[in-house]
């Protein structure tokens, strides 16, 4: 072989010279692709741990990708362009490949300092998240646990047969989310948000697990309900006999306007008796069939009817007592108007310089609708419930000035 002095069989000092360049050359490409590689698989693992964290070490990357794949078509193109074929060069043509190869090295060498620099800069959030991620284990593991208690708290209800329809329906919901989870790992979810999801299934498991305890106690709950609402529609339909006979001594004794708004009470309370029967009966055969949320929405029905028949015969027999108390005093019930209208006045004057004029007016109007208000009593059957109703009016007018001033006084501090 002929070197590149004309030398048959001997390698000039720049031919050795390009070749140690070319070498170094192909190592610097290997160090950056290497880097490179590793950089991406790091960050692909970094952004489904947090996604939101790592977005902006990703387009910090991107650019320095870019600038290795411009590096490594310029190192391929030096490669192309200066083969080491074996055929004769002159020193100043070695010389030449050397510097184009030692030229891309330090292309090369650079942009690996640069990723090495920004593996240091990602390497602490790392760190730190591949240590969070030894969380997500342990995890997973309690929401198993979990779920399997809830499961078996189900069985136990179901072999007692207990209506444990609602917690299997969500048993099999939160078992969903756990096979998924299980199955797809961060799932892109990102690391805090599978970790999140762990805790929400075994959160949700225990919820059902504690319902499904829970249902032996509704069950019996639920009997000892049946037995008192049947106890109170006896109490409340024993009512209908009172509630009659006050209501003929309200036809014979008062005036109409003191009653025409109980007519027809009495039925009213039989008919919402019938009614607090019926859904009663539907309850226990809701018992009778362990059916017990539609046992309790069956009694929260009765209830419901019973305390309207119970307030409306209230109604009837409470106005009896009213206006048999007014008719035999209506100066005390007066008074005790008279007494509101008083102790408004005296907070009114306490205020500096005397009543406001606005509550000074109010307070003259209330004193003389208590003055006319005896003038309505008139007759065999005197209209007492307007008399009374006049005076609790007054009352509460009363009440609202004191209110206002009160409030005025706060405000002014």
């Amino acid at each position: 072989m002929r070197g590149g002095d004309g030398r048959r069989g001997r390698v000039s000092p720049a031919e050795t010279a390009a070749g140690a360049a070319q070498e170094a050359a192909g190592a610097a490409f290997y160090d950056m692709d290497q880097a490179e590689k590793y950089l991406r698989g790091r960050l692909t693992v970094f952004a489904d741990l947090d996604a939101a964290a790592a977005a902006p070490a990703r387009r910090e990357f991107d650019a320095l990708a870019e600038a290795a794949t411009a590096a490594s078509s310029a190192y391929i193109s030096v490669v192309d362009a200066h083969p080491f074929d074996g055929r004769p060069r002159s020193p100043a043509e070695w010389d030449a490949v050397a510097r184009a190869f030692r030229a891309v090295t330090d292309r090369m060498t650079a942009i690996s300092a640069r990723l090495e620099r920004f593996g240091a800069g990602v390497a602490a959030s790392m760190s730190r998240l591949e240590a969070a991620l030894d969380q997500l284990p342990p995890r997973l593991s309690a929401a198993r646990d979990a779920v399997a208690a809830a499961d078996a708290a189900v069985a136990a209800a179901r072999a007692a047969n207990l209506d444990a329809a609602e917690q299997e329906a969500e048993l099999a919901a939160v078992r969903a989310d756990l096979a998924r989870l299980g199955a797809a790992g961060l799932g892109g979810l990102g690391l805090n948000g599978a970790l999140a999801a762990a805790e929400d299934v075994a959160r949700r498991a225990s919820v059902v697990r504690e319902a499904a305890e829970e249902l032996p106690k509704a069950a019996e709950k639920t009997r000892h309900a049946l037995a008192s609402v049947r106890t109170r529609v006896e109490v409340v339909a024993n009512r209908s006999g009172p509630v009659r006979d006050a209501m003929r001594t309200l036809l014979r004794s008062y005036a109409q306007a003191c009653w025409q708004d109980l007519r027809g009470a009495p039925e009213a309370v039989e008919s919402g008796v019938e009614r607090a029967r019926e859904r009663l009966n539907e309850a226990a055969s809701h018992v009778a069939r362990a059916e017990w949320r539609d046992a309790q929405r069956a009694l929260t029905a009765a209830r419901t009817e019973l305390n309207a028949a119970d307030r409306r015969a209230a109604q009837v027999t409470g106005r009896v007592a009213e206006l048999a108390a007014v008719a035999a005093d209506p100066k005390a019930a007066a008074e005790k108007a008279r007494f509101a209208v008083r102790d408004a006045q005296r907070l009114a004057m306490a205020q500096p310089g005397g009543a406001a004029p606005h509550h000074a007016r109010v307070l003259d109007g209330l004193v003389e609708r208590l003055e006319r208000a005896p003038a309505g009593l008139t007759g065999a059957h005197p209209d007492y419930w307007a008399y009374l109703t006049e005076l609790e009016s007054v009352k509460t007018a009363a009440g609202d000035v004191v209110d206002r001033i009160r409030a005025e006084r706060a405000g002014n501090n």
